[in-house]
């Protein structure tokens, strides 16, 4: 990972420190780029949530070999971990890599760690191409999320996305704040519980909803019938002065969970903090920007040697606290 890491510091120049931390502090405001939008405060809220908890570590047991697989939305993964939709390489990440290059490396990276990547959409075309075209190399196995366009876009892009073979998409609602897509004649729009019914009702792909941060609107989401939501402040990016997805995380669950499946994103650095999500309530995490990293560093082999080192980091949290499969994490791993 050092050489991945070293690689990746010297092509994401002038866009992305690769700090031994990553925080949000060096890249406050750098948006395009990897930073956070605005006084940086969202970013850095997703990693002050995850730091507050603690574990109680227990170890007079017999986990000496936990089960990191999970089944999501029908499908075995070797670990709750996925990599979360993010593009546009060369305006967020410096260009040292193709798009292409970029998405090949994150699902084909994902698929060979026995999990999957989720691929971005914007302006220009490209972006979501070339993240069409990965999954297609991967027979459908990844998941493509597409903006909240008005109806004409999106649909056009839900149906070229049926075409990959895939069984699920999703939409990152939360980048419906994202104006300078308008001033490009791109307009996106949050969307209201008909609308959402809509696109549910006019396909039979599993729909995954990104940017659910409240209980009323986890809620709705399961009421007009998504399959799974992702607890996320979209990295931070979108929204100045959110909270972290930690803070919000456990209170969703108690309303939602066992009616839709539950991811949540944002500040994951180490296994241990897919640990402590999954034990406030998620069924799943997906990890960002260090996963952009490696996929620029060391391309696919920097993707499957990240998702091994946070597989390792995953094992490890699990048996010093006593827990055997990752598919049920007691609330009793936390200190309180």
């Amino acid at each position: 990972m050092k050489e991945v890491l070293d690689a990746a510091r010297e092509k994401m120049k002038g866009y992305c420190r690769v700090c031994p931390q990553c925080n949000g502090k060096a890249c406050v405001g750098e948006v395009p780029g990897m930073g956070g939008l605005g006084t940086g405060s969202s970013f850095a809220a997703n990693l002050e949530a995850l730091a507050k908890y603690r574990f109680n570590m227990r170890l007079i047991h017999d986990v000496t070999k936990p089960d990191t697989s999970i089944d999501f939305l029908g499908r075995k993964l070797s670990m709750p971990v996925l990599a979360a939709p993010i593009g546009g390489v060369s305006f967020n990440m410096g260009g040292g890599i193709t798009e292409e290059e970029y998405t090949d490396a994150v699902i084909g990276g994902c698929v060979a760690a026995g999990t999957l990547g989720c691929t971005g959409d914007g302006v220009p075309d490209f972006i979501h191409e070339s993240g069409f075209g990965s999954i297609t190399k991967n027979q459908g196995q990844g998941i493509p999320f597409i903006k909240p366009w008005e109806d004409e876009e999106f649909y056009q892009k839900l149906e070229k996305a049926q075409q990959t073979g895939i069984d699920t998409f999703g939409m990152d609602i939360d980048a419906a704040g994202l104006v300078t897509l308008r001033e490009m004649g791109r307009p996106v729009s949050p969307k209201n519980p008909s609308q959402l019914r809509k696109i549910i009702q006019s396909t039979s792909l599993k729909f995954i909803l990104k940017g659910v941060m409240t209980v009323d609107e986890a809620v709705l989401a399961a009421e007009v019938g998504v399959d799974a939501i992702v607890v996320s402040n979209h990295g931070g990016r979108v929204l100045d002065f959110s909270p972290g997805s930690a803070d919000v995380l456990e209170d969703i669950a108690d309303a939602v969970k066992g009616k839709v499946t539950i991811l949540a994103d944002g500040g994951v650095r180490s296994g241990a903090d897919v640990l402590k999500l999954l034990a406030l309530g998620a069924d799943a995490v997906m990890i960002g920007r260090p996963i952009s990293v490696a996929a620029v560093g060391g391309l696919q082999q920097g993707v499957e040697s990240y998702l091994a080192k946070i597989k390792g980091e995953l094992i490890q949290s699990m048996v010093l606290t006593g827990t055997a499969t990752a598919s049920m994490v007691s609330k009793e791993i936390l200190y309180s």
